[in-house]
């Protein structure tokens, strides 16, 4: 069907939606608007309203008036012309919002530290302020002004960062004063002393970090958050002990009372918790199922998305053919050498998954590329030098590497959130770059398939308020990118 006639087809049925008292929006705007909504979820998946103000707001414009026109019944041609507009301008919208955000990560970081600190509330001028800076930022960067926009970028995140400090003593340390407070009242110096002074020793140490460092918010935002949870805790310690003092609850009570929860999580895995000699086995079974499951979860969901991925590929390649009689043949060859293609690489994946332990690196797909994340690979703190006790598993990498031969490969550094935006960023990049130099003295690697790129803190995979989470935040990660998907 061409153009033309689909163009009559729609205004027909504007016509006959409006004389017969049906809603023109309800007959024809999902086959009209399809693209456009299309469009425009994309770019506010890609936070463009923030990252692209002006292209987003020119795309919203041209929707809108869209919009009108059909609630008016007016000719399809209008209706699309303002509709070919919208999407042209979400696509601007959403290219310019995957450049902000490589350009303006520690801009990005701040406005979000500072917002979850509460400072669009407990520090309005700053914040004002603030995003006035950013939204200018990110307009300089739309229209190619770079140097405008990465010095405007960094005025906004000073100013994002004062407004989260100002936050952050406006509402976390005296909040935390209060708990410690109300802790001593509940005599919590008494029943939980070695909570209760956690506590307070964390508290000064985050006041003395604000004032010392504020430029660089999280490690003291993490000492309020740790003194708030003592303080908390503090205080069910001592009404917990206090009760069972009056309960007249022996110390075997207390320690089978304690007992409860690990065999009731552990039942909740199907496995029994024995606690004859102590819990540390236990401990280690259900960290070890938790971990099975959060692995057997990521795969589930990659196999789901490559199957749903291809079926779509598919039925589009398939529903194209059909549709043309010259070269189907070649191309029905192309797609299945794709499928092949793609089932290779899942066997390549599978046998690098069983070169690693859970201890030396996590292997996983995302999209068309393969990460190694060296879990088990570590530098002494603030240095960039491999030590010899990582020659094993850098090893192992070799062996894994050779596994996909021509890929072209990444080697990607990221540190946790302690420490200034600037240093880490340039140690990430200094760890990633002797991870890239050991790999091309060792492999004889052609310098222009491997690259090294430091991300600093801006890609946090875990919680970077708990010492845990710092650590699975410090870390190499390698992308291989198999050489069929090189385009």
């Amino acid at each position: 069907m061409t153009k033309n006639r689909i163009s009559t087809l729609l205004g027909m049925l504007l016509m006959v939606a409006s004389l017969s008292g049906y809603g023109a929006n309800d007959a024809i705007r999902q086959t009209l608007f399809g693209d456009a909504d299309q469009a425009r979820q994309a770019a506010i998946a890609a936070d463009a309203a923030l990252l692209a103000p002006r292209s987003f707001e020119r795309a919203t414009k041209s929707y809108q008036s869209a919009e009108k026109k059909l609630e008016r019944g007016m000719k399809v041609d209008r209706i699309r012309r303002d509709l070919d507009g919208a999407i042209q301008e979400y696509r601007k919208a959403v290219t310019a919002s995957e450049l902000a955000k490589i350009t303006f990560g520690n801009m990005i970081k701040g406005r979000n530290d500072a917002l979850a600190a509460g400072a669009d509330k407990l520090a309005g001028d700053l914040w004002s302020r603030a995003e006035r800076d950013f939204e200018r930022a990110a307009v300089e960067l739309e229209v190619g002004d770079l140097r405008a926009a990465r010095k405007r970028a960094e005025t906004a995140e000073n100013n994002f960062r004062d407004a989260e400090l100002q936050a952050i003593k406006t509402s976390m340390l005296s909040e935390t004063r209060s708990l410690i407070q109300r802790a001593e009242e509940r005599r919590a110096d008494r029943y939980a002393p070695k909570t209760f002074q956690k506590a307070q020793v964390l508290l000064v140490q985050a006041e003395r970090e604000l004032d010392e460092n504020r430029y660089d918010a999280d490690l003291p935002r993490s000492l309020v958050r740790e003194a708030r949870y003592e303080a908390l805790h503090a205080i069910y310690l001592a009404g917990y002990l206090r009760d069972a003092r009056d309960r007249d609850l022996s110390s075997e009570d207390l320690v089978l009372e304690w007992e409860r929860p690990i065999h009731e999580i552990a039942a909740a895995g199907d496995l029994v918790a024995r606690l004859d000699d102590g819990y540390a086995r236990s401990t280690a079974e259900i960290i070890k199922y938790i971990e099975d499951m959060r692995i057997l979860n990521q795969s589930l969901e990659q196999d789901l998305l490559e199957r749903e991925q291809q079926m779509m590929a598919m039925s589009q390649e398939i529903e194209e053919l059909d549709q043309r009689l010259g070269g189907a043949r070649e191309e029905r060859m192309a797609l299945a050498q794709q499928l092949a293609s793609q089932e290779r690489v899942r066997e390549q994946l599978k046998q690098v998954e069983g070169m690693f332990t859970r201890a030396e690196a996590l292997v996983f797909r995302d999209g068309n590329d393969i990460y190694l994340r060296l879990v088990g690979l570590n530098f002494d703190v603030g240095r960039a030098e491999i030590s010899p006790i990582n020659y094993a598993l850098l090893g192992k990498v070799q062996d894994a590497l050779r596994v996909f031969p021509e890929a072209a490969l990444v080697v990607e550094g990221h540190t946790d959130s302690h420490g200034s935006n600037d240093s880490n960023l340039t140690l990430s990049q200094e760890r990633a770059t002797a991870v890239r130099g050991y790999l091309l003295n060792s492999m004889r690697l052609d310098p222009a398939i491997i690259s090294a790129v430091g991300y600093g803190e801006t890609q946090p995979v875990a919680n970077n308020e708990t010492p845990e989470g710092r650590l699975r935040n410090r870390r190499i990660d390698i992308r291989i990118r198999p050489a069929a998907d090189i385009r």
